[in-house]
């Protein structure tokens, strides 16, 4: 089977609640209609990391498309996944360029040249893995760990939707009227309808935001000067990258923390297709970093594969990499249309907090489930310990410090998983082996 052959299946597959597997894929009407609710899925996140570092967001965009294509020929489109900007690299970036906060950032170069040492690092790493196999990675990695891990991603991101996305009481209950919107949608309505939660459940509740505050003065109204003053084409604001040491040695690191991330995102999709994709573990780490390289090198962002359209996978039941193939050629058009990007930026905060929330929440129960499906036993104690520190740590944001280097929530939470476990792991294994010998 070649790269571009998916198996059509018939709308009716949707009709009656099916699974479409990374190999399959839907009319392509369908599957136009999924890729426009990924790009929506990813571009809240996607277009504000590179907003709080200076960087240019329609940049961000469409390296976030080519990062994608680039993933997706690597990966011999069998890994259905999203390249978004990455979060881990905004704190090592504002620390290399001493950003300040607000408009394009003045260092940019030399954030580049450290976004593309760490792209090597990351490819280097693909490519022993590649050449060593998985079967290290099953070892460290057992379901305990990987639901965890998959857990916290999901956790850790809560704090943005209901800290920074409801600046009034009025926002608070925006958001809840979002989630219940995509609540309804997810429970009440069948077929393509229903695979387009996130999507029409954002639609309806602008529209209740619109009815509220532009039309009974609620709250801050909807503004749409941005839209009607954006141009529909123009070119984005390439960036040129500078190799600095210190900067290169602050932000590569970062490798480490993709690395766990993608390695949660493939385990959460092996766990959700039931389709072991870990021979493409090497060939995803691979394609992620190669996209990296290519987004530093013309003013982009870090890419990593994105929780936020997992969720949406786990939600609609269609994991098609056909979907991914589409949604990074829109991604790659709209990198060179401000007017998308005006539409997206006058979508209400509140409604997209709302939408974060639901996303979210779908990939921390989405870790549960790999518990459940592998049946891990929590009566044992060294289970017990692993996942309850680790989601602690993931979710309270638990950072150590390395020099200037910052290893955050997601990164500790993922690597105290696995050491706690190797750590308990023989501890339990000695214990046991004692018990046994005793008569």
């Amino acid at each position: 089977m070649g790269m571009f052959d998916w198996q059509e299946k018939s709308a009716d597959v949707l009709a009656q609640g099916g699974v479409i597997g990374p190999h399959e894929r839907l009319p392509w009407p369908q599957t136009a209609m999924m890729g426009v609710q990924h790009v929506i899925a990813m571009f809240g996140a996607t277009v504000l990391a590179p907003i709080l570092m200076g960087f240019d967001p329609n940049v961000a965009i469409l390296m976030s498309g080519i990062g994608t294509l680039i993933f997706f020929i690597i990966t011999g489109g069998k890994v259905p996944s999203y390249l978004g900007s990455s979060f881990a690299f905004i704190g090592v970036v504002i620390a290399a360029t001493a950003y300040a906060g607000k408009g394009p950032n003045a260092n940019i170069g030399v954030a580049l040249g450290g976004i593309i040492a760490c792209g090597l690092v990351y490819t280097l790493i693909g490519a022993i893995v590649q050449m060593a196999g998985t079967g290290w990675i099953e070892r460290f990695m057992p379901p305990v760990v990987t639901g965890s891990v998959v857990a916290v991603i999901g956790l850790n991101l809560a704090g943005i939707p209901i800290k920074n996305m409801a600046a009034s009481n009025f926002d608070s209950w925006m958001q809840a009227v979002t989630f219940v919107c995509v609540g309804l949608v997810a429970v009440l309505t069948r077929g393509m309808v229903q695979r387009l939660l996130i999507l029409v459940g954002l639609i309806v509740a602008s529209i209740i935001y619109a009815v509220l505050t532009n039309g009974l003065g609620l709250g801050k109204p909807m503004d749409l000067t941005i839209l009607t003053n954006a141009p529909w084409f123009g070119l984005p604001g390439f960036a040129a990258p500078v190799f600095s040491g210190p900067a290169m040695l602050l932000i590569a690191p970062v490798a480490i923390i993709l690395v766990a991330e993608n390695l949660g995102h493939i385990k959460a999709v092996t766990a959700m297709t039931g389709r072991n994709l870990d021979q493409y573990m090497g060939r995803a780490f691979i394609g992620d970093g190669i996209a990296t390289m290519v987004s530093g090198a013309s003013g982009g962002n870090g890419v990593t594969t994105y929780a936020e359209n997992i969720g949406v996978m786990a939600a609609t039941k269609i994991y098609s990499t056909a979907v991914f193939f589409v949604a990074a050629l829109i991604a790659v058009v709209l990198g060179f249309s401000p007017k998308f990007g005006a539409v997206i930026q006058t979508i209400p905060l509140p409604v997209m907090g709302g939408v974060s929330i639901v996303v979210f929440g779908l990939i921390a129960v989405a870790g549960a489930k790999i518990w459940v499906d592998n049946k891990v036993d929590f009566s044992q104690n060294k289970n017990l310990i692993v996942a309850a520190i680790t989601l602690i740590l993931g979710t309270g944001d638990f950072t150590l410090k390395f020099g200037d280097f910052a290893m955050g929530g997601i990164g500790t939470a993922t690597f105290g998983a696995i050491v706690l476990y190797a750590l308990l792991n023989r501890g339990d294994g000695a214990a046991s082996a004692e018990h046994q010998g005793k008569p």
